[in-house]
């Protein structure tokens, strides 16, 4: 009777630790199966996550973790490793444990998985990372329908499909606007580019029937995993955040840029897993900066405990989208960064552009320049061994198309004109030095302004002044942008025409350079 009592007491001991830990190895994958055969060796001292707590494994490549019911357990792929992808090359680098399946929404999100396996093994594939290497990066994908989704394969896929040299690319959030049934021809259309792609939560990526902020996201996870995750390549830490809390948790409507508990459990042990000397990229949809007083978009106590967390790492830099304008911010201790150097947040511009509107191009596809002025695009950083640098391409356009110079088309000779030379320089910010000259002259120094692009307002306003109706939709009211420069225009010249050459210098030390032309003629 005794041997009964104490065989039954191992067998609910048993039952109880399956369901509150999870095990598991990492191995390499040679024959990639993604199973863990005989003859494949685990691999040592590479994180796993339960999306709050992170161990590493031992020498054989075992971990063992604590797991509640409806968690994600992921690998966090380490450096000179490569996580297999699935056939719409997203990489399967987790294991959806939601043993009921998510709760009944409008979409659906992820089926019964049943009870825990007995190992969640993770394969990886040696591969070779060098220091130096690029990421692509998209913001803001969100078509509302098919026939946007048609923009942005043939507008944006189309230009970086079958792209090489570049090991992956990264979409920060919006991946769809609010249809969530949209996300599976989201999946086809960047499959193209031929690389593994990774994904980030928007605010449009929600399951807004959602009573929970944990619950939200249940038809992201269906379609990409953990919204929580991290990986390594080369010499930077990447990770990736939901910074969506929704329902905003000060009046249960809306949502609100910030980050849970959990989340930041999950910064801090993840980051006691990296080296002190790599760069730290931390992305996620909603911009960490309040361009003014009257911005509450994002709580402002979880920026300083990410500040706290990020305080012995000298190498950093931040990724947001979500605004639909491009902008280049830097914290310093004034405002709560706790280091000496200041830290530099990208709030990049998107691939959907002012939301698919504006005219159409020869391709019949709406040019959806941004309300600052920034045209629709992506970008490329470069990263060599903890530095960086980035490249914005235009979409439709050659590389060195970096800014947007207006001119009057003509000026009076010899009159006082309040007209100006302006340059929008889409990566540029206040720190970056703008030049010009007129007919290689003397080189003078541009003003930095705060203003709407007139360039942006022309094309907006064509719309009102046209007499018939335009193909496309509208473009949305012009915005100040944070990246304009303007000048003197010269009215005492020659008759005729006259060359206004640019030089702009960014953040990185590289040069950009435009020109344009106006014309001084006689009063009649």
């Amino acid at each position: 009777m005794k041997k009964t009592i104490i065989l039954g007491a191992l067998l609910v001991c048993s039952v109880l630790t399956a369901q509150t830990t999870v095990k598991g190895n990492v191995f390499e994958d040679l024959n990639q199966n993604g199973k863990k055969d005989k003859k494949e060796k685990g691999i040592a001292n590479v994180a796993v996550t339960n999306g709050r707590e992170v161990v590493v494994t031992d020498k054989k490549g075992n971990y063992i973790l604590p797991v509640e019911n409806n968690a994600i357990i992921a690998v966090i792929k380490p450096s000179g490793y490569k996580i297999l992808v699935n056939k719409d090359n997203l990489p399967q680098f987790f294991y959806n444990f939601k043993p009921e399946g998510s709760p009944k929404s409008k979409f659906d999100g992820v089926l019964p998985t049943g009870k825990l396996p007995e190992s969640v093994d993770f394969g990886l594939l040696p591969q070779k990372e060098t220091a130096d290497f690029t990421a692509l990066i998209f913001g803001d994908p969100q078509p509302y329908n098919l026939e946007e989704v048609d923009f942005f394969t043939r507008g944006i896929v189309s230009e970086v499909e079958g792209i090489k040299n570049i090991p992956f690319g990264l979409s920060m959030g919006d991946l769809v606007g609010n249809d969530l049934s949209l996300f599976n021809p989201y999946i086809q259309a960047v499959k193209k580019i031929g690389i593994p792609w990774y994904n980030l939560l928007g605010n449009h990526d929600l399951n807004f029937d959602a009573k929970a902020d944990n619950l939200a996201d249940e038809t992201y996870e269906a379609h990409f995993g953990p919204a929580n995750y991290a990986f390594n390549y080369g010499k930077v830490h990447f990770i990736i955040l939901d910074d969506v809390l929704y329902p905003d948790p000060r009046d249960n409507e809306g949502y609100w840029g910030g980050f849970t508990p959990e989340q930041m459990q999950f910064i801090e042990n993840d980051l006691k897993t990296v080296p002190k000397d790599n760069l730290i990229v931390m992305a996620f949809h909603i911009p960490l900066s309040e361009p003014d007083v009257k911005d509450d978009s994002f709580r402002d106590s979880d920026r300083q405990k990410l500040f706290e967390l990020l305080k012995d790492f000298p190498n950093t830099l931040s990724l947001s989208a979500h605004t639909h304008m491009q902008r280049q911010d830097f914290f310093d201790q004034k405002d709560g960064w706790l280091q000496e150097k200041p830290h530099h947040h990208y709030n990049i511009g998107t691939t959907s552009g002012d939301w698919y509107s504006g005219k159409l191009d020869e391709k019949g596809i709406p040019i959806s320049v941004m309300r600052d002025g920034t045209p629709k695009g992506y970008a490329f950083i470069h990263f060599a061994g903890n530095q960086y640098t980035v490249d914005y391409k235009t979409a439709g356009k050659p590389q060195d198309y970096q800014m947007k110079v207006f001119t009057p088309k003509v000026v009076a000779k010899g009159k006082r004109t309040k007209s100006g030379v302006f340059v929008n320089f889409f990566m540029g910010s206040k720190k970056d030095k703008v030049v010009y000259r007129v007919d290689q002259g003397e080189w003078k120094e541009m003003e930095y302004v705060q203003a709407e692009d007139p360039s942006y307002v022309a094309l907006v306003y064509e719309w009102e002044l046209s007499e018939v109706l335009m193909p496309g939709r509208r473009s949305s009211d012009p915005e100040k942008s944070t990246h304009v420069w303007r000048g003197n225009i010269p009215s005492d010249l020659a008759l005729g025409e006259h060359t206004i050459e640019i030089k702009a210098t960014d953040m990185f030390g590289k040069i950009h350079t435009s020109s344009s032309n106006y014309r001084i003629d006689k009063v009649k």
